[in-house]
């Protein structure tokens, strides 16, 4: 496990602190939002992910003796650093589940917290929360099209360095069953799975000897790379020779690998020889550049693949790379704090809020959650966010509250979910989502609208900060 201390930030959190502090407002309370503004991949929806290490890393964070004498060298004050030395979070966490389906404009997670705590702690959930977001959302995406084929992760040797580590979690959160990535295995308890790589068969003499000696030590897990060669003249072949060899001491061969080539032929190709050898038990596994797409297409093409090994596009989250979560003040001092913007879509809503998802008759999600303030009762109507000629009735739809205390006084407040809990909380969320919003071709846009109470206090907001007004008492 990755263990993070006080300086996994950037340094403007510190010197907002500093000043904080020394100007005493460092106890001052504050309430910010985590929410991202754009669904990653041009789809319809996302898979929150990172909870759970980062309230277990919020619970262990502190400052050490080598960091203070670091801080003080970059010239921090003498009375900061006294204090730094016993500084703990010790702020309420709201959160949705780990596994969740999220949208933009929503808060996903509210943090209330003294203000030094807040701003310090903030470049951490960042970057633990976009980063899993991301990823899990990607792997929900392959395993709609992937369905009850088996997906791997093969994606650490391309990740971002230590990012690795996180995706490889996120992934199974998003749906993947096992990783190569042994680390992420043994912290997580995620099943691990590999093969051989080409250099193992290039570094015998003969094919068939490679892949005899790798049954011969793994008699129960062989899987056969069967392309270094030539794939249905050489690699099949020898496999099936191996698979016979196996069969009579009492052992079958589980798979072969395809990494190269034209996939869908290969593997039609591969699953008819197989076949005809009686060997109907052997799974074919697929690899090399494989995204949602690319498997879509195979099984659009009736490739009988079972198993997909997914790395680069995966672990890095390709194309998107990045997922645009922020974290914004909504509350400080007892009063509703708002940031403003020419563009309306960047004004945040103030306040401490609830978010509640709407549900059919048949227990679907309706496609609209409402943001409303934390003291409201269930909301009658929401309103567009920046269209004000936009609203929706509510009063047809069961609604579900979403953001749940997860952490109080810095102490997690619930029995951590397993991984496999979180990828099933994600799966049966999904299988509730109409499909129109799953497709991967213009889906629909899931709504997102506030409460009447909330709309007006924005709005006061604005104006209460207009040129000419501002200084005016706000509005509480």
């Amino acid at each position: 496990m990755i263990s993070f201390t006080g300086t996994y930030t950037d340094h403007y959190q510190l010197t907002m602190a500093e000043t904080y502090y020394l100007k005493g407002h460092h106890e001052d309370q504050a309430v910010f939002d985590y929410f991202f503004r754009k669904i990653p991949f041009g789809g319809g929806f996302a898979i929150f992910a990172g909870l759970d290490p980062l309230l277990k890393a919020l619970e262990q964070l502190t400052f050490n003796r080598d960091e203070l004498e670091f801080l003080e060298q970059q010239g921090m004050s003498a009375p900061f650093l006294d204090y730094l030395k016993t500084f703990r979070f010790r702020g309420t966490i709201r959160s949705v589940d780990e596994g969740d389906l999220i949208f933009p404009t929503r808060p996903v997670l509210q943090i209330e917290a003294t203000i030094v705590e807040a701003q310090i702690i903030e470049t951490l959930l960042l970057n633990l929360l976009n980063l899993q977001t991301l990823i899990a959302t990607k792997a929900a995406r392959m395993k709609l099209v992937a369905g009850e084929r088996k997906l791997i992760d093969f994606g650490l040797r391309r990740a971002h360095g230590p990012g690795g580590y996180y995706a490889s979690r996120a992934a199974v959160v998003g749906g993947f069953e096992a990783t190569s990535n042994v680390a992420a295995g043994k912290d997580f308890g995620i099943p691990i799975s590999g093969t051989m790589a080409h250099s193992f068969v290039q570094s015998y003499d003969r094919e068939i000897d490679a892949f005899r000696d790798f049954a011969s030590v793994h008699p129960d897990n062989t899987v056969l790379l069967v392309d270094t060669y030539d794939t249905l003249r050489s690699g099949l072949p020898n496999a099936i020779t191996i698979a016979k060899e196996m069969e009579e001491s009492g052992h079958r061969l589980k798979g072969i690998r395809l990494d190269s080539g034209d996939l869908a032929w290969l593997a039609r190709e591969s699953r008819r020889m197989l076949d005809e050898a009686g060997l109907p038990w052997v799974q074919i596994a697929a690899s090399n550049q494989l995204d949602e797409h690319v498997i879509k297409s195979l099984l659009d093409q009736q490739a009988p693949v079972d198993i997909f090994g997914v790395g680069t596009s995966l672990v890095t989250g390709r194309p998107d790379a990045a997922l645009d979560g922020v974290y914004k003040l909504s509350w400080s001092q007892g009063r509703p704090r708002i940031k403003l913007s020419d563009s309306l879509s960047k004004v945040t809503l103030p306040d401490r809020k609830q978010v509640y998802r709407m549900l059919n008759s048949s227990g679907e999600l309706a496609g609209a959650d409402a943001i409303t303030l934390m003291e409201e009762e269930e909301p009658r109507v929401m309103h567009h966010p920046f269209d004000p000629l936009q609203s929706l009735n509510l009063l047809r739809y069961e609604k579900v509250p979403l953001l749940k205390v997860v952490m109080e006084s810095g102490e997690i407040t619930r029995e951590s979910p397993s991984l496999a809990e979180h990828s099933r909380n994600c799966l049966n969320q999904l299988a509730l989502l109409p499909s129109e919003y799953k497709r991967f071709q213009n889906p629909h846009i899931y709504k997102v609208g506030i409460s009447e109470a909330l709309k007006q206090k924005r709005d006061q907001l604005v104006l209460d900060h207009e040129p000419g007004r501002r200084g005016s008492e706000p509005v509480s």
